[in-house]
């Protein structure tokens, strides 16, 4: 019995790693030159010190974060003035009820003749309106004010990652959450916390925010570096 076990042993040897993946579907696709997997191909870290920019979300899934003392409105709105300021047409979609207030957006030079609005049902909804949008090739930057408790589809963040390269578009999400929540799922590039603090009378007596902005995760550059603005309040808060 021994000796036969030998024999089919000897007429059966352990197959080698690539006959082993030959066969595999799997496999085989992966390798077709046709075939490109998100993220391959990544450009290194540019030598330039990082800034929170359109040109430095460019290409990018972005999610921006926050919660009672959040920034996340002026943060946002910081890079639609830098978008219309470089010609770049720029896209805003909702899925809340209460969205920005228009004045103050006015107020910080922002052109809202040329900002399209989208109102949609759900986080899900402004998802897909972002992919009509990017898929226009028209829009440098697509703002998805998606809340509390929102979720992506994972197929849904892939083709907006794809299209956002693509289009060198910058796609930003902006949600409610503590910074130690996850973020909308593996495909995000760059994720970013804001917050914001009073600051101290100036000159004219008018109390001003402290708008500050921490990158937790950044897969060009790796996450730590900060932004951080001050701003005058809109009428109200002061």
């Amino acid at each position: 019995m021994a000796a036969a076990a030998r024999d089919l042993e000897k007429l059966s040897p352990e197959p080698t790693p690539a006959e082993a993946e030959r066969g595999n579907l799997a496999l085989e696709l992966l390798r077709h030159p046709a075939v490109r997997r998100l993220g391959d191909g990544v450009a290194p870290a540019p030598d330039t010190v990082p800034e929170w920019s359109c040109k430095e979300l460019s290409g990018r899934l972005c999610e921006l974060s926050g919660g009672a003392a959040a920034a996340s409105l002026t943060a946002a709105f910081s890079l639609v003035l830098d978008a219309q300021l470089q010609g770049e047409p720029v896209a805003w979609v909702t899925s809340r009820a209460a969205t920005f207030h228009p004045p103050d957006a006015a107020a910080w030079g922002v052109d809202l003749a040329a900002l399209v609005v989208v109102r949609a049902k759900d986080a899900r909804g402004a998802g897909r309106a972002a992919d009509v949008l990017l898929r226009s090739g028209a829009y440098g930057l697509v703002v998805l004010e998606l809340g509390t408790s929102a979720t992506l589809p994972t197929p849904l963040q892939g083709r907006l990652v794809q299209l956002a390269q693509k289009h060198d578009a910058a796609v930003v999400c902006l949600t409610d959450k503590p910074p130690t929540a996850p973020s909308l799922g593996s495909l995000v590039s760059l994720r970013g916390e804001s917050m914001r603090r009073r600051t101290s009378r100036d000159s004219t007596g008018d109390e001003g925010f402290a708008c500050h902005l921490r990158v937790l995760k950044d897969k060009r550059r790796g996450p730590g570096w900060t932004w951080r603005g001050v701003h005058r309040g809109p009428e109200g808060l002061h």
